[in-house]
């Protein structure tokens, strides 16, 4: 398997099917979520939603890179949601972020190895391989995140 397929599967396999490095995935996490559960805070954490929209505000800006669009993301908007007031809100949140998660691995997976060693943008931001890389060990960072969170709420209330 190319380098580009690997890591579009590693992608994957964080957000949408897999289950080999947490034994877990996000869309097996958030799914079954109501929109109250995805709202709460707990212990002043982000909550669900938020991390959810914070990993999907990423990937639409990955996405805009990869085709051919400028680096317009900032660190300082990535949590920046509007606030989700009902189940409909949430399952449209919910349904955006698996979808760019899908359209993001088909476009990494086509990737040549050339491309993958090129600058992303610009030097600073290093190769289209780092900001990959980075972006799968950020949706693990934030999915354990969930994880936790999800088994704080589910244990002591019933959204």
């Amino acid at each position: 398997m190319d380098k580009a397929k690997t890591l579009a599967k590693r992608f994957r396999a964080a957000i949408l099917d897999g289950t080999w490095i947490a034994n877990t995935n996000f869309k097996e996490q958030i799914l079954d979520l109501s929109y109250k559960e995805a709202n709460l805070v707990v212990n002043s954490y982000n909550s669900i939603a938020r991390l959810t929209f914070h990993i999907n505000y990423y990937i639409e800006g990955l996405i805009k890179v990869f085709e051919g669009g400028p680096l317009d993301i900032r660190d300082k908007y990535s949590f920046d949601m509007d606030v989700i007031v009902s189940q409909d809100d949430w399952v449209l949140l919910r349904n955006n972020f698996l979808e760019n998660a899908e359209n993001l691995a088909s476009l990494v997976e086509v990737l040549s190895d050339e491309k993958l060693s090129t600058n992303f943008v610009d030097e600073k931001y290093g190769s289209y391989l780092d900001n990959i890389n980075a972006m799968i060990e950020h949706c693990y960072y934030h999915l354990g995140q969930v994880v936790l969170i999800k088994k704080t709420i589910r244990s002591n209330t019933k959204a």
